[in-house]
């Protein structure tokens, strides 16, 4: 199973955020060029972000983005369900597009659904909170001045 690069990059648009100091904004120029994802790009992420309610957004000359609830309160698994579309491991795992011949006796399909099911629940298990334990290693290689 692979994360879609959309789903990554909204990881790290959290975790730059939270980083930052209280009180300060973090802007998309930053995060573009500390992770050298494109502004255009960092754009429709935010845009996602800010309409599941995990950051908000503040327009104007000093605007930026800040966290829209505590890290503690941001689940992990939440943010990866909200950003993926597609779970389908396997063919059979869509009833709409499954032509194979084997699935009525295809043990596969469901060592793969427990494998998801697992990931999910760990994933699950996880808030912003505990990828920040260590913060300031984090601040350091991201930039981030710690005054």
């Amino acid at each position: 199973m692979r994360l879609k690069k959309y789903t990554d990059y909204a990881l790290r648009v959290l975790l730059y955020t939270a980083s930052k100091n209280e009180g300060e904004l973090a802007n998309k120029k930053e995060i573009s060029e500390v992770f050298h994802i494109s502004e255009n790009h960092l754009g429709k992420i935010i845009h996602e972000l800010n309409k599941l309610s995990l950051i908000e957004t503040i327009r104007g000359r000093s605007g930026g983005i800040r966290l829209a609830k505590p890290p503690k309160e941001i689940n992990i698994g939440y943010v990866v369900r909200a950003m993926e579309d597609d779970f389908h491991l396997l063919e059979c795992f869509h009833c709409a597009t499954n032509y194979c011949v084997i699935t009525p006796a295809c043990k596969l399909k469901h060592v793969l659904h427990d494998a998801l099911r697992a990931f999910l629940e760990v994933v699950d298990s996880y808030t912003l909170a505990d990828l920040l334990t260590n913060q300031d290693e984090l601040r350091e290689l991201m930039g981030i001045s710690t005054e």
